[in-house]
C-alpha cells in the first residue's frame, strides 16, 4: 500500500523507469560513466546520508585518518552507482554472458552444504551488489528465496520484484511469518536473508559490531537454530582487477548450542556479525555506511544520530 499518495509514486516510478532503461540500452563503456556520474550527483543530493556515513565510519574505524574515512564515503556512492547499473542490465543477463559480469569462488561450499538436505541460510548484508548475487546464482542452476522487505511505493516495488525474479528467484516478504521460509528449508532449498540492518529490540539482540553495541536482528540465527539448516555466508564482491563481481562463499558458521536457548540466540547472532564485520574491513568502500546502523541503543544509552 502506498504511503505518500498515487502522484508521488507515479512521477517517482517516472523518474525510475528512464533511468534503468537507458542505463541498459546504452553501449557499456558510456553506460558505465553515466552511472558513475548518477552516483556522484546523489552524492552531492544526500547530504545528510553523507553526514550519517562519516558519522559511522568515526565511530567504527577511529584508526583512519580523515581523508581516509573521507575516501570510503565516495567509493560507497561508485559501488551503488556499480550496483544500479548491474541492475539495469538484468534483462540482458544470462547464463551465457554472466561470467562477463560474475564468477564463483568458493563453490565447494555451497555444493557441501546443499549436499547435507537441511537447506541453506545464506547469510549475506548490503555489501557489493546483494541484487547481483541472487540473480547470478539463479542463472547458474541454483534459484533461492530471498527475504526482502517491500518498497513503499508499490510502482517501484512491482518493477524491483520482476527484476529480482528474472532468474527464477523467488520473493518472501519481510512482513510474513517464517513458514515459506520454514517449508523452503525442508525442500532443501536455499534463503538469501540481510542481516546487517539496524533492528528493534523485541526483534533482535545487542552485539558488539566495530567495538559498537549495535541491536541486530536475530531472525536468521533462530530459524537455523531451529531447523539445523547450513549459515553460508556469500557475497558479491567488486574486484577491480578483474572489472566484475565475485561471488565469494565463506566456510559455513557452525551454530553453538549451551543448552540455554536465549543465550545460544545471543552468541549465534555474534558469530554472524563477528564474519560480516571481518568482511566489511576488507571491503569497506562497498557496504552500505549510509544506514544508521547503530540507530537502536541499549536502554539508558544516549542517541548516536
Amino acid at each position: 500500500m502506498s504511503k505518500h499518495g498515487a502522484l508521488r509514486d507515479l512521477t517517482e516510478w517516472a523518474l525510475v523507469w528512464p533511468v534503468l532503461k537507458t542505463l541498459e540500452i546504452l553501449p557499456l563503456p558510456l553506460a558505465r560513466l553515466k552511472a558513475r556520474a548518477l552516483a556522484g550527483l546523489l552524492r552531492l543530493a544526500t547530504p545528510r546520508l553523507v553526514r550519517v556515513a562519516r558519522r559511522n565510519l568515526a565511530m567504527a574505524m577511529p584508526e583512519l585518518s580523515e581523508a581516509q574515512r573521507e575516501a570510503i564515503v565516495k567509493g560507497v556512492y561508485r559501488s551503488l552507482g556499480r550496483s544500479l547499473l548491474a541492475f539495469a542490465r538484468f534483462p540482458r543477463l544470462s547464463r551465457t554472458n554472466i561470467e562477463q559480469w560474475i564468477r564463483y569462488e568458493g563453490f565447494e561450499h555451497f555444493k557441501k552444504a546443499w549436499e547435507c538436505g537441511r537447506g541453506i541460510l545464506f547469510l549475506t548484508a548490503h555489501v557489493g551488489n546483494w541484487e547481483l548475487s541472487a540473480l547470478a546464482h539463479g542463472l547458474y542452476g541454483y534459484p533461492l528465496h530471498i527475504v526482502v522487505r517491500s518498497l513503499d511505493n508499490p510502482y517501484l516495488d512491482r518493477l524491483v520484484a520482476c527484476y529480482r525474479t528474472f532468474s527464477g528467484n523467488r520473493i518472501i516478504e519481510k512482513t510474513e511469518t517464517p513458514r515459506r521460509i520454514l517449508e523452503a528449508l525442508r525442500a532443501n532449498h536455499a534463503v538469501g536473508m540481510l542481516i546487517d540492518q539496524n533492528a528493534s529490540p523485541e526483534n533482535g539482540a545487542f552485539v558488539d559490531f566495530f567495538g559498537v553495541q549495535a541491536c541486530a536482528s536475530t531472525g536468521l540465527v533462530k530459524i537455523a537454530l531451529r531447523t539445523g539448516a547450513v549459515v553460508l555466508p556469500g557475497f558479491a564482491l567488486w574486484e577491480q582487477k578483474e572489472r566484475r563481481y565475485v561471488l565469494r562463499f565463506w566456510p559455513p558458521i557452525e551454530m553453538k548450542q549451551t543448552g540455554d536457548p536465549e543465550a545460544d540466540v545471543t552468541i549465534n547472532t555474534q558469530r554472524t556479525h563477528k564474519v560480516l564485520e571481518e568482511i566489511i574491513r576488507q571491503y569497506p568502500d562497498q557496504w552500505l555506511w549510509i544506514h544508521r546502523r547503530w540507530k537502536t541503543r541499549p536502554p539508558g544509552e544516549a542517541p548516536i544520530y
